[in-house]
């Protein structure tokens, strides 16, 4: 939605960006000809955790440092062992990287 206008754009749903978009976020669209060409998300997202797997004895000795986490946007990222669900982190939106910890779970 244009918050200038209140219009609604359309935009293609193919592209990687949507992965980490969640209601609310604020994101450039680039137009060209009356047409969205893009869509420029911001550097980086806070983002729940909504489903991962506790850390398990002896992954860090096998050399297993990271496990998959599913986000609140549904997208799949890479996080170190010690965060659990619930947890918010901060995510890179353009590798898809975790950066952080945001707070303690709630």
């Amino acid at each position: 939605m244009d918050l200038e206008t209140y219009e609604e754009l359309r935009v293609t749903n193919d592209d990687e960006w949507k992965r980490f978009l969640k209601e609310g976020t604020v994101v450039m669209v680039v137009m060209y000809d009356g047409q969205c060409i893009g869509v420029e998300m911001p550097k980086s997202m806070e983002l729940e955790i909504t489903e991962t797997e506790p850390a398990v004895a002896g992954n860090t000795a096998s050399g297993k440092v990271v496990k998959p986490a599913t986000l609140e946007t549904g997208a799949q990222v890479n996080v170190p062992l010690f965060l659990t669900t619930g947890e918010v982190i901060k995510v890179n939106t353009e590798t898809g990287e975790y950066i952080g910890r945001v707070n303690e779970k709630k």
